[in-house]
């Protein structure tokens, strides 16, 4: 087998022959059409709109052509398959969640490194034996099928989970009983959006109409209501508890508390743009029992119950507090408290275990943990092994010890267990992953100033004693949307491109929730601009302090982050080498007439709306594409069963970045099949993510030291 040294003459060769061909590329020819639509006066021409229609025989056969046309691109690169060997070593390693006690009984989940889920596990004590509970790599044959939402019962005798058919957002929920693992008859469908959660014998649960057959990826997902199941009885026996029958586009949840003594609704209506929601509740110790208001208007504000107390609700809320804060409600006289006031940090999380508050706090995207009597006093600081990304703290009432999870850059996902009492806390499960040294690499966050002088912060990871030359390769990567706070996390598969001397920059635009509500706010609607600014004025960073420069540079993101890579290399084309653009949402005219994309139209805005549309056709990215312009090498992917941001999107955009960019660089989609909005197993993961890597590094010109 060839080795990596003798890679080097084979990797000049390919791209001697794909970079020289004229055309270097024959894409498959797409069809267009004469469609032009009126938007507030502009007419906006929509050739590829046939290409919404992912189940029309011309648009599979499109979607066969294009995949042959990049598979054969990957067949040319002669290391793929042994790069794809050594990010599978690095992510083989073991790792478990933190334990979920109900009663005298634990539940977690473990993979042992390359299964493609990670198996349910069930013990008696903390000392107990581990025991398999469910394995859901067994659910099919191909692997397709995807453990979803799960929930179990008080007592620990039942075990209800969802299943997601192909990486669809569809799921159908079961029932286990934990001490013989009999799965039960029952059997719940037209499950979307939703949780799961138990109530004596029976769960609450979220559906929609079931659709019309062959329609299930397609169909507008409208009027959804809430029912109660109780177990032993059929599907169609099953209680409707809400619905709303005047409001399509709202979601209903309903929760219970830990005591299950009352049931929480919530409902939102993000189709008309409010980021908000209601808040009711229900004491289920009166059957008949109506839902009572918390607080009976949607608007902006959002209101989570924490738990409850003899005489009202902990509630957690961002109402007159951008940053967040957590009040009492009293149920007898509607009267509210405060219990943690806002902060200048956003408050990330609060849970109430073991009769104390504990509190999570983001300072610069670092989590600082708190933990605060039931009303409100700080009691003590908990130490995190340093900058990071902290989790959990989650529990009952009775508990003496909470878990938690922290990780960094370069420090991969460990779960903690700390004592109530003594305040200390202890590692209780520490991954070992083969080819990993963290002492190899130094990390470090860096602030960056956008164009309108805004500081935004940024993360770095890289080689220790990396040479600040300008010739590095880098990729950055960012997200910038939906109250979404990117903060610093491990990843094993990135490995890959560390060794190989990359550096790896994490961007933390305004649209997130790094810094609270306003800072959200800033990156929305009319103020979309601004994430791409400071995208941009991140990478600029990085160029100026020599760490890379254009031709070493790639670009990296995922579904809202996809957007933003399509509109960032339609401004700064002459920014980066590659751009890797993955299920994003490119048509910004349309996003809200397919399945469930109406729900983001608080952070994007709509095109019925004159300003809105304005500001969504300067940056749409398949608006925006430029003729004969040199783009970077772009690698768009997608999935056939992406129900959230339809395929439709990445479709469309590949047509008009192949019908109108320069030849000298590719425009390519990869359509994984089988998969919906990011990869259904693992195995599919460290796959695109192969390509994806090797697709890059190919157009760096890096051939890759493999040991």
């Amino acid at each position: 087998m060839l080795r990596a040294g003798a890679y080097a003459a084979l990797s000049l060769l390919s791209v001697t022959i794909l970079m020289t061909a004229a055309p270097p590329f024959k894409y498959p020819p797409t069809r267009k059409s004469d469609t032009v639509e009126q938007y507030h006066g502009v007419s906006v021409a929509d050739p590829y709109r046939w290409l919404e229609d992912d189940n029309s025989p011309e648009t599979k056969a499109w979607v066969a052509e294009q995949n042959k046309v990049t598979q054969a691109y990957f067949a040319a690169i002669p290391w793929r398959a042994e790069l794809r060997a050594r990010m599978t070593k690095f992510y083989n390693y073991a790792r478990v969640t933190a334990p979920v006690r109900r009663g005298d009984t634990y539940f977690f989940r473990r993979n042992d490194g390359l299964q493609n889920q990670s198996v349910v596990f069930v013990q008696k004590g903390l000392e107990g034996a581990p025991e398999v509970l469910l394995d859901p790599n067994k659910l099919s044959v191909d692997g397709t099928s995807v453990l979803s939402a799960i929930a179990y019962s008080r007592n620990g005798r039942y075990f209800a989970y969802g299943v997601s058919l192909g990486g669809s957002d569809w799921q159908e929920a079961h029932v286990m009983e934990v001490a013989t693992r009999k799965v039960l008859p029952d059997q719940l469908k037209w499950l979307k959006a939703t949780g799961l959660s138990w109530a004596g014998d029976g769960v609450f649960y979220s559906r929609y109409a079931a659709p019309a057959a062959g329609t299930e990826m397609s169909a507008k997902n409208e009027f959804q209501s809430v029912w109660f199941h109780k177990l032993g009885t059929p599907q169609s026996d099953d209680t409707k508890v809400f619905e709303d029958t005047s409001h399509a586009q709202r979601f209903h949840s309903v929760y219970t508390t830990e005591d299950e003594k009352f049931a929480i609704l919530t409902t939102s209506d993000r189709g008309s743009g409010k980021k908000g929601n209601s808040l009711f509740y229900r004491d289920l110790s009166q059957p008949d029992a109506a839902f009572k208001p918390i607080v009976p208007e949607i608007s902006d504000d959002q209101w989570s119950v924490i738990d409850n107390t003899p005489d009202g609700f902990l509630v957690e809320t961002n109402s007159k507090a951008p940053n967040g804060r957590v009040a009492l409600f009293n149920r007898a006289t509607g009267a509210w408290k405060s219990v943690l006031a806002e902060k200048p940090e956003p408050l990330i999380d609060a849970n109430a275990a073991g009769g104390k508050l504990f509190a999570l706090y983001s300072k610069d995207v670092a989590t600082h943990a708190y933990v605060y009597s039931v009303d409100g006093k700080l009691e003590t600081e908990i130490a995190l092994p340093g900058a990071g990304t902290a989790s959990g703290f989650g529990g009952l009432r009775d508990d003496k010890s909470v878990f938690y999870s922290f990780t960094s850059l370069n420090y991969p996902p460990s779960i903690f267990r700390y004592d109530i009492a003594t305040k200390k806390s202890t590692p209780f499960y520490v991954p070992r992953i083969p080819g990993f040294d963290a002492a190899n690499y130094e990390s470090k966050e860096v602030f960056v100033n956008s164009k309108d002088g805004t500081r935004v912060p940024m993360f770095i990871v890289h080689k220790r004693g990396l040479k600040l030359d300008g010739q590095n390769p880098a990729w950055i990567t960012g997200y910038g949307g939906f109250n979404v706070t990117e903060s610093p996390t491990f990843d094993p598969l990135r490995l890959a491109l560390l060794e190989q001397g990359f550096v790896f920059a994490s961007a933390n635009m305004r649209g997130g929730g790094e810094y609270g509500e306003k800072w959200h706010d800033a990156g929305t609607k009319l103020n979309k601009q601004n994430v791409f600014d400071d995208f941009i004025a991140c990478a600029e960073w990085l160029v100026a302090n020599k760490y890379t420069s254009p031709e070493h540079f790639a670009a990296n993101g995922t579904s809202n982050g996809g957007l933003l890579i399509g509109a960032v290399i339609n401004q700064r084309p002459d920014l980066f080498r590659v751009a890797i653009p993955q299920a994003g949402v490119m048509d910004m005219l349309r996003y809200q007439k397919f399945t469930i994309g109406w729900n983001w139209a608080p952070d994007y805005g709509l095109s019925d709306n004159a300003d809105e549309f304005r500001a969504q056709y300067a940056y749409s990215p398949i608006h925006n594409v430029k003729k004969g312009v040199k783009y970077p090498a772009v690698l768009i992917t997608t999935a056939d069963h992406d129900d959230r941001v339809v395929p439709a999107h990445s479709f469309k955009y590949a047509a008009a970045m192949q019908e109108g960019v320069s030849p000298e660089r590719p425009a390519l989609i990869r359509i994984e099949t089988n998969s919906g909005h990011g990869a259904s197993n693992v195995s599919k993961a460290i796959e695109i993510r192969a390509d994806v890597y090797a697709f890059t590094m190919f157009n760096l010109g890096i051939t890759p030291k493999l040991p």
